[in-house]
């Protein structure tokens, strides 16, 4: 068995089993950390949108005029504006029916925005699973190639009179390669998932607050 113990080179004499095992955690890894950038900017767009947008309500505007600065820009509604446009658009749709209670322009308004809330979540919870199984497995993953590997190393010693500590150091050292690259890829999966899990939940409050503010304030339009 060769004794050098760079990092590479006991990749590369690992076993077939194993190398497949830090492959699978490698391409785990990058995985996870493009979900963690393309997560972050989703996140910080949303709570930018939703700070501007709430200071733009409650400045006392025309509640018609902000709905046509939302529905005139170029790119689509974000977040807390996308409430708000879909329910102002359902309301007014509503209002223009004479035949439509006031309690009926109400709920069809709250309707709306509560289906236009649930997109908005589950575009931020997009690919949180991947990281929470990301950080949930890979450890195991890498804990399975070191058994594998330590496995092998001992085997090998079967068909020699007197073992050493130089012919199973390199089984053990890649074996334990897998270990460290488990914890490698799961270790910031499951920061980050925390991390975003509560940033989800804290826009998700914010939006129902919004959603039953907003929703005193057509009531009152409503019976106008």
């Amino acid at each position: 068995m060769n004794t050098d113990l760079s990092f590479v080179q006991l990749i590369l004499d690992a076993s077939v089993v194993v190398q497949l095992v830090m492959v699978s955690l490698l391409i785990a890894s990058v995985a996870s950390w493009a979900i963690i950038f393309q997560k972050r900017r989703t996140l910080r767009i949303a709570r930018a949108t939703s700070d501007q947008f709430e200071s733009q309500f409650w400045s006392g505007g025309d509640l018609a005029a902000i709905y046509r600065t939302i529905a005139t820009r170029d790119r689509d509604p974000q977040a807390m504006e996308s409430i708000f446009a879909t329910g102002f658009r359902e309301f007014q749709r509503l209002n223009e029916q004479p035949t439509v209670s006031p309690g009926e322009k109400l709920e069809g308004a709250r309707r709306a925005m509560r289906v236009s809330q649930m997109k908005q979540i589950d575009n931020l919870e997009r690919s949180l699973a991947t990281l929470a199984t990301v950080g949930s497995t890979s450890p195991y993953v890498g804990l399975f190639g070191t058994v594998w590997g330590i496995m092998n190393a001992f085997r090998s010693l079967g068909n020699v009179q007197h073992a050493t500590l130089s012919m199973v150091a390199p089984g053990i050292a890649e074996a334990l390669i897998a270990t460290a690259m488990g914890l490698f890829a799961a270790i910031p999966a499951v920061i980050f998932y925390n991390r975003y899990a509560d940033q989800v939940d804290r826009l998700e409050s914010r939006f129902d607050t919004f959603t039953e503010e907003f929703s005193a304030i057509l009531s009152r339009h409503a019976r106008s």
